[in-house]
């Protein structure tokens, strides 16, 4: 029977397969040759997925990668059955002569990874339905009230989500970008983004959010999914 699993369960079920836990789903890249074996590699783990692929998996195939996606429609989670399809997409693929990698330690140009934009509201049920008319975007699935985060109905660009204030405040950000990466990968990126100039403004909710800086105060949050239970 299909469980949800949590995020300690879903992230230890599937790093040894080339998947990372990102966000309430499993991510993998499959580097390949050309665009012609992206699409092979993205038809046999539609065809290894079998009838489960329409609820579960989402695919983006383009020349030089294959970048795969699960979760449980139903369930807007990670479960055990997408966790046996994330182990038959890394089968499927590595019998086909590519490894599936979350792109860590390989010269990759980055790991996989999930943005999001943040808007910080006193009123979040207010300002909502703007940027929903706006961005075009639809409330995400299993959403159930007026201020969930919104979400791009294509899959393409970054959700939105509303951050409440307690008081007014016009010279903080109001709008700032989160990075949400794997557990493995995050000390390395806050770690270049120091070297690049930034400073770090807070991790007394690390592992869950390093929260950094630009040199003119622009704020960006890198997230794990980690220390975000209890």
């Amino acid at each position: 029977m299909e469980r949800i699993l949590s995020r300690q369960e879903a992230s230890e079920s599937v790093r040894d397969h080339g998947w990372r836990y990102l966000l309430g789903a499993l991510h993998t890249a499959v580097p390949v040759g050309s665009l012609a074996q992206a699409i092979s590699v993205a038809a046999d783990a539609v065809a290894v997925c079998g009838d489960d692929a329409d609820r579960h998996l989402r695919v983006d195939a383009r020349p030089g990668l294959a970048l795969f996606i699960l979760q449980s429609l139903d369930h807007a989670a990670v479960t055990t059955r997408d966790v046996e399809l994330a182990r038959r997409i890394s089968a499927t693929a590595t019998k086909a002569g590519f490894l599936p990698e979350p792109g860590i330690g390989t010269g990759a140009p980055r790991s996989v990874q999930v943005m999001e934009i943040a808007i910080d509201a006193l009123d979040v049920s207010g300002i909502r339905p703007f940027w929903k008319a706006v961005s075009g975007y639809a409330d995400e699935a299993g959403a159930d009230g007026p201020e969930d985060p919104l979400v791009d109905p294509l899959g393409q660009g970054p959700a939105i989500w509303f951050q409440h204030m307690d008081r007014a405040r016009p010279q903080r950000n109001r709008l700032h970008i989160d990075i949400s990466v794997p557990h493995d990968e995050a000390a390395r990126r806050v770690e270049a983004a120091l070297a690049a100039g930034g400073r770090l403004v807070s991790a007394t909710r690390a592992p869950a959010f390093w929260l950094l800086a630009d040199l003119e105060g622009n704020e960006a949050c890198v997230t794990t999914w980690q220390g975000r239970d209890g």
